[in-house]
């Protein structure tokens, strides 16, 4: 272990990093499998488990400072190591690599298992974060997820190339889009699959998902103060600030918001500062600004380029307020319709659901959502989506039955709420869709 005492860089006096922050790197190390420059004599040991201990304050200190190009002012060595060391975090000599099954290695194996309990917090101190995973021995980065393209889309979603392809264009050019219509239209579905065919991937390891509602608020979105083990109260980052520190630090590829149920929560009080940072036109550095609770020390807050935010917006819940215009501005607008025809026609008829039943759903469903149109105390946001009838039975003998079971159980109980003041309305209607089963 290096000493302490013989560090002489300012450092000991002025920390250029906290725990908190070396923590944070380790769990972005573990989430995204980043592979790191191996070191050459020493390892930074945490809970058991090795890391090149200047890649580690580098990675801190890039994003401490929201700056993927600043560098650590630290040469390798001695004096990286007392800055980690003033931390609380132990500093090991690297262990040569054994062949597995000799004598040396079965030693060391031992006295791996013996140090693995002794290498958690210092004594007396709880830790505040989760384990970090032991990354492979050459710090080598996970396998590249799938690739995702245009084609892989279409065969999947209900809507057609045109209606991708505007989708896709809204999205890239107010980097913040949201879908909007009935329920069960799948708008989820679609979100996350817009973020696939940007990143060319099915990536999640770049796409954060949230879901508002009425109890969700900027302290859990973008800072605020939260319990810690010991029972006092500290600042804490949420899932927006994190989020754009990872976009910064890597600034040639896309990063996804999803926000599911967006209009569920107070999205004015939940946005703060993002409903001016999210324009286009007041991205990146140049439009920081120190968010409310921030200390004075810590760097300001920006949304970077390479963030794209993609909101769903349920319009048939007669409890959600409408989003006020300022809000609306900042979004491209994409509305989602039922869809009963081909595709979904496909979906059944690959799942060998017999000709006679898919039809009976696309013109039944298409009567229903006529008459649901029609109703001047509901309108065509209350039209019933296609999504229920996208996990079909296992065998073509099972499909009466389903079809059935999703009418009494699924869509029936959702017509009482409809027509909860004229339930013979409601009876009637789930009598037609019953007919001919």
């Amino acid at each position: 272990m290096t000493d302490v005492s013989a560090a002489t860089h300012p450092a000991s006096t002025v920390p250029l990093l906290t725990r908190e922050q070396v923590l944070r790197a380790l769990r972005l190390i573990e989430r995204e499998g980043r592979q790191l420059p191996p070191s050459t004599v020493y390892e930074l040991l945490y809970r058991g488990r090795r890391y090149p201990p200047r890649g580690v304050a580098e990675l801190a200190y890039r994003l401490a400072h929201q700056d993927p190009s600043r560098r650590w002012p630290h040469p390798a060595g001695q004096p990286t190591n007392a800055a980690l060391e003033a931390l609380d975090f132990t500093i090991v000599a690297k262990r040569p690599v054994l062949a597995a099954g000799s004598a040396q290695d079965q030693g060391q194996a031992a006295e791996q298992q013996a140090e693995d309990l002794y290498t958690g917090p210092p004594a007396g101190k709880e830790e505040d974060s989760p384990a970090v995973a032991e990354p492979e021995p050459t710090y080598a980065s996970q396998p590249p997820p799938p690739a995702y393209d245009e084609k892989m889309a279409l065969g999947e979603l209900f809507i057609s190339k045109e209606e991708l392809a505007a989708a896709l264009a809204g999205l890239r050019r107010r980097r913040a889009l949201l879908l909007q219509g009935p329920p069960g239209t799948g708008k989820t579905y679609l979100a996350r699959r817009l973020a696939w065919l940007l990143l060319g991937a099915q990536d999640d390891r770049r796409i954060e998902l949230v879901q508002f509602h009425p109890s969700y608020g900027y302290e859990d979105f973008v800072l605020g103060f939260r319990p810690g083990p010991d029972g006092k109260f500290g600042l804490v980052p949420g899932v927006l600030p994190l989020l754009c520190q990872r976009a910064a630090l890597d600034p040639e590829r896309p990063y996804f918001l999803l926000i599911d149920e967006l209009n569920r929560g107070n999205v004015a009080r939940i946005f703060g500062e993002l409903l001016l940072l999210l324009e286009p036109s007041q991205r990146g550095p140049a439009h920081a600004l120190r968010l409310p609770y921030a200390p004075p020390e810590e760097p300001l807050f920006f949304v970077p380029e390479n963030l794209y935010v993609i909101g769903t917006l349920n319009q048939a819940d007669r409890s959600l307020a409408p989003l006020d215009y300022a809000l609306r501005r900042r979004f491209a607008f994409v509305t989602m319709q039922p869809q009963f025809g081909g595709a979904l026609q496909e979906l059944l008829h690959a799942a060998r659901v017999p000709g006679p039943l898919a039809a009976h759903v696309a013109e039944r469903m298409a009567e229903l959502n006529q008459a649901i149109a029609d109703d001047p105390d509901l309108g065509p946001d209350f039209a019933v989506g296609h999504s229920y009838f996208c996990a079909p039975p296992s065998t073509p003998a099972e499909a009466a039955s389903w079809l059935r079971l999703i009418f009494e159980q699924e869509i029936g109980p959702l017509l009482t709420d409809y027509w909860r003041e004229q339930p013979a309305t409601a009876a009637a209607h789930l009598r037609r869709l019953l007919q001919g089963l």
